[in-house]
């Protein structure tokens, strides 16, 4: 008899303890204390899409010190984040997350909030909801002085051109409205089709204005298009805005935080954030 009360005690403390275990920032909405004691807003973001979001390697130019390591965030995102974090009254932490991994970071309760350059898509708004917009970009077309494709107007001059954009964005489905492209296989991030790019791998690829202008900042050999027949876009494509979970309380209150940063305030967070981003990205 002994024995098998030792052994209800011992399975209902293994309960008690998986419980308080599993009760963690399932909700995006729980304040967590850091190191300091105050509560974090945690935000994921890749760190590599310059100039939304990229690493550095020390705090210059308000970068964030990225979470688990020695390196910092810097760029239009992370003011942005340091906005809302403000404006939560919570202590901003930044988490490196890979494009892929940002989604299922959010749902799973590792990260607040999604500050990435993300635009609030349909199919990503079955999973999560979204703020209010924050920024609103064109799509360009980043190629290499000298090409035959600098001079290009519209993006059918694209027909036979090997063309890529990121993995999982609407930027690599809106390839599919060049007649006659070779669409090359979608790359994991920026950096990767910058290097594709000047080796020759591919002619262009799409991209967002800013990124654009971030390019041909870091490579004086690339040049971006500007289309006067462009890609078919709707406003959701190429609007960006916070990622939250489902029926987060949080999104409520970023919105009314995003509401006291005027048009004037971003555009000059964006000119800054060109103007600071590292030199090779």
């Amino acid at each position: 008899m002994k024995r098998i009360l030792s052994f209800v005690a011992i399975f209902l403390s293994a309960v008690i303890l998986l419980t308080g275990c599993g009760s963690g920032n399932n909700s995006g909405d729980a304040n967590v204390p850091s190191e300091t004691g105050e509560e974090t807003f945690r935000v994921g973001l890749e760190a590599g899409y310059a100039p939304f979001n990229w690493t550095q390697m020390d705090a210059s130019n308000g970068g964030v010190k990225i979470d688990g390591n020695s390196e910092y965030a810097g760029g239009y995102d992370v003011e942005i984040a340091k906005k809302i974090a403000e404006g939560l009254g919570r202590k901003l932490v930044i988490v490196k997350t890979e494009w892929g991994g940002l989604l299922p970071a959010l749902t799973s309760g590792k990260i607040d909030a999604i500050i990435a350059g993300m635009s609030p898509t349909a199919e990503r708004a079955e999973s999560i909801d979204f703020s209010d917009n924050y920024y609103k970009s064109d799509l360009v077309m980043v190629v290499k002085k000298g090409s035959k494709y600098e001079e290009a107007t519209s993006i059918q001059d694209f027909k036979g051109a090997k063309v890529t954009a990121q993995l999982n964005t609407f930027h690599y489905t809106v390839i599919d409205q060049i007649q006659g492209v070779i669409k090359e296989t979608a790359m994991d991030d920026f950096p990767a089709m910058r290097v594709a790019l000047e080796s020759g791998i591919i002619d262009g690829y799409v991209s967002e204005r800013p990124e654009g202008i971030s390019a041909t900042a870091a490579n004086e050999n690339f040049t971006f298009v500007e289309f006067e027949d462009g890609f078919v876009t709707s406003d959701e494509d190429t609007a960006i805005a916070v990622g939250v979970v489902k029926g987060s309380k949080l999104t409520e209150k970023i919105n009314e935080i995003l509401s006291d940063i005027s048009e004037e305030e971003r555009q000059s967070i964006m000119d800054n954030a060109i103007k600071n981003q590292p030199a090779v990205q």
